[in-house]
């Protein structure tokens, strides 16, 4: 089937993958705090780390994952495994960050979308609410981005670790990357968002809604309290339908299928059971993805991403991105749809407006905003550059 194809490219990564194998580590926030200043009274998530942390402290990156993703950065966990880690090509012994020198780690957020997945922990609104004890649902607080990172500073603080040499991070992980850089200039050196903008925009802040809108039409949604029924699948399919294809581009969609139909002899025009093969890929793809995720922590990642605006959002929408002073190098995609170049462009500039060191580094591929992960090998020596520049 052609949706197999999609599925197969999606998950494929390089064949050798970082060494040794990769063990799940898991920290607890107590009474952790959001912004809003809602507690949640525990905050258990998961991380992993690659490398070793040297004697000082000082060698640590910090890697916040995308919308979608989860802190499986690099290696395997098994040696049968059949992908390594999203952005295993560049880190590991030797390659661009290098684990002979550095220590990666990459954390889980809250609300994290894979909750079926064993090897990821996180809190949000499937997770028992101690004081009923039932999930959450949607009685868990809304989390922001600035929350997300906050998590991360708790391990941090747990690591011991004053300062990251770099943080780094893809899509939703990018603008992880900028609130760092933003709210915490003090406990980073540099920072490195990789096809991200600086805020989300009115276009952004409509495809998130466009994403979630399945989810709310499914019966099953039920306001959120699905969980002692049927939980939304059919809708969460759908938005994790519209999410991939959003994710992709036309010169992708375009070369992959063109207008093949899924089945030979099934002509679309004779049936509304016969698809072409693009939508039964896509279709695929979702209905495989449903079965780990949960249809509320996506409408929960959703009003994350929309709420995004760098630093202290009341005191302007660009104020965030000139407090940040530490280098800054932006990694894009011109044929992004979700973070076009243009955004990025705009975003670089309104940081290097106050002299702030801004470098700028184009990926070029057929995969849209997934080249960011898919082809970050690209960027593999500016990167190492950047990372060992005094």
């Amino acid at each position: 089937m052609r949706h197999a194809i999609l599925i197969a490219a999606l998950l494929a990564g390089p064949a050798a993958a970082y060494e040794p194998l990769v063990e799940k580590q898991e920290f607890t926030l107590t009474d952790f705090t959001t912004r809003s200043g809602e507690t949640i009274p525990q905050m258990r998530l998961g991380y992993e780390t690659y490398g070793t942390l040297n004697e000082a402290r000082d060698n640590a990156i910090l890697i916040p994952h995308y919308f979608s993703g989860t802190s499986h950065a690099a290696g395997r966990y098994a040696e049968d495994d059949a992908a390594p880690g999203y952005w295993d090509a560049i880190i590991g012994s030797g390659k661009p960050i290098d684990t002979d020198t550095w220590f990666v780690v990459s954390v889980d957020t809250p609300v994290n979308l894979a909750t079926g997945d064993p090897n990821v922990i996180t809190t949000g609104p499937a997770t028992e609410n101690p004081a009923t004890g039932k999930p959450w649902g949607m009685d868990f607080p809304i989390l922001t981005i600035g929350d997300f990172v906050d998590t991360q500073k708790g391990l941090m603080d747990q690591l011991g670790i004053q300062t990251w040499h770099a943080v780094m991070g893809a899509s939703m992980g990018g603008l992880q990357s900028y609130e760092w850089a933003a709210r915490y200039p003090d406990r980073l050196e540099r920072v490195i968002p990789v096809i991200a903008s600086g805020w989300a925009d009115a276009d952004l802040i409509a495809w998130l809604d466009i994403w979630a809108a399945p989810i709310r039409l499914d019966p099953n949604w039920n306001g959120g309290a699905y969980y002692d029924g049927e939980a939304p699948q059919a809708g969460l399919a759908q938005a994790l339908k519209i999410l991939t294809l959003h994710a992709q581009s036309a010169e992708w969609s375009n070369g992959t299928f063109g207008r093949d139909w899924a089945d030979e002899g099934k002509d679309p025009a004779a049936s509304w059971d016969n698809e072409f093969a693009v939508v039964a890929a896509l279709n695929a793809a979702g209905e495989a993805r449903a079965k780990t995720s949960d249809a509320n922590h996506f409408l929960y990642l959703v009003k994350a991403n929309q709420l995004f605006v760098a630093g202290h959002p009341d005191e302007g929408l660009y104020q965030g991105l000139l407090d940040i002073d530490v280098p800054v190098m932006l990694i894009h995609s011109n044929e992004d749809l979700v973070f076009p170049g243009d955004a990025v462009r705009e975003t670089g500039a309104i940081i290097k407006s106050d002299r702030t060191p801004v470098e700028i580094v184009e990926i070029e591929g057929t995969r849209g905003h997934l080249d960011g992960v898919l082809n970050i090998a690209q960027a593999g020596e500016r990167i190492r550059a950047f990372l060992e520049a005094e």
